[in-house]
């Protein structure tokens, strides 16, 4: 009994110093834990504090690409563009230059002519000299129509030709002119009234002209008619069967009648070894 009883002693003896020694384990496992979980808090923030942070970094670092992206982009456009140009500048200077080369030729060929210009002012004017002699001639010579006008006109160009202060153009110019002017008369029917010597005696009439072809007179009063004789260069009394028809020539020289057939008389064709 004795003997059990000291066996139950020593163990609760023991048992309460395995307690005693396992109270501060216990107890420092606990702080322990507290203080591990106290100090994982923290950590976690950072951590996701970091994680935020990189996101942040990340979504700055992609903005920043696009923004590069978008910039290449616009370079590429803008490269593009400037190429297309320079192509467009390419095919201009080519065509500027042909245009240049022509020019250049075609300045060739004025200062050619321009050396010229004294050789042919000296050529021009001897010949429009023998152009205003030659008018004047055929003048005289032609049916002996509006006589008056017609040598003004060629008095005219004569003294046109004396003037230092006309260019040789003008000269040439006014020349020209009166030679169309005296075709014109070829294909036109005038009437005008003149007077013209019958008999020895200057009398008033009015004159039918029908091209170069026939010059016919009637009197004012209506009693006398009379043509144009180119070979015999004088006016002849008319056959008084023609009166209706050169009455009615006059009325449509005056734009009084409608044009209409007339008979007329008409010289004879001169061979041209006669006429001289």
């Amino acid at each position: 009994m004795g003997k059990l009883v000291r066996s139950l002693a020593t163990v609760l003896g023991l048992a309460a110093l395995a307690s005693i020694y396992m109270a501060p384990a216990h107890a420092l496992a606990q702080g322990k834990a507290r203080k591990k979980s106290k100090s994982g808090k923290p950590r976690v923030e950072k951590v996701v504090k970091r994680v935020k942070q990189v996101h942040k970094d990340a979504a700055g670092a992609q903005k920043q690409v696009d923004t590069l992206n978008n910039e290449a982009l616009d370079l590429t456009a803008q490269y593009r563009n400037v190429q297309r140009r320079m192509d467009s500048l390419k095919v201009y200077n080519g065509q500027l230059n042909d245009l240049i080369d022509a020019q250049e030729a075609k300045v060739s060929e004025i200062r050619a002519e321009i050396d010229e210009v004294s050789v042919v002012g000296r050529q021009v004017l001897p010949l429009m000299h023998r152009m205003v002699d030659s008018l004047a001639k055929f003048v005289e010579l032609d049916v002996p129509f509006l006589l008056e006008e017609r040598r003004k006109r060629v008095q005219l160009l004569r003294e046109t030709m004396a003037r230092a202060d006309v260019s040789n153009a003008e000269k040439y110019r006014r020349v020209v002119e009166a030679y169309q002017i005296e075709n014109e008369y070829g294909r036109t029917i005038e009437a005008y009234k003149e007077s013209v010597k019958i008999g020895g005696k200057e009398k008033p009439v009015e004159f039918l002209r029908i091209g170069r072809v026939s010059l016919i007179y009637k009197t004012l009063d209506g009693q006398e008619f009379g043509v144009w004789d180119t070979k015999k260069k004088a006016y002849m009394p008319m056959d008084s069967g023609y009166e209706r028809d050169i009455l009615a020539g006059l009325r449509i020289a005056r734009e009084q009648e409608a044009p209409n057939i007339i008979r007329v008389p008409v010289p004879a064709p001169v061979a041209a070894k006669e006429a001289k």
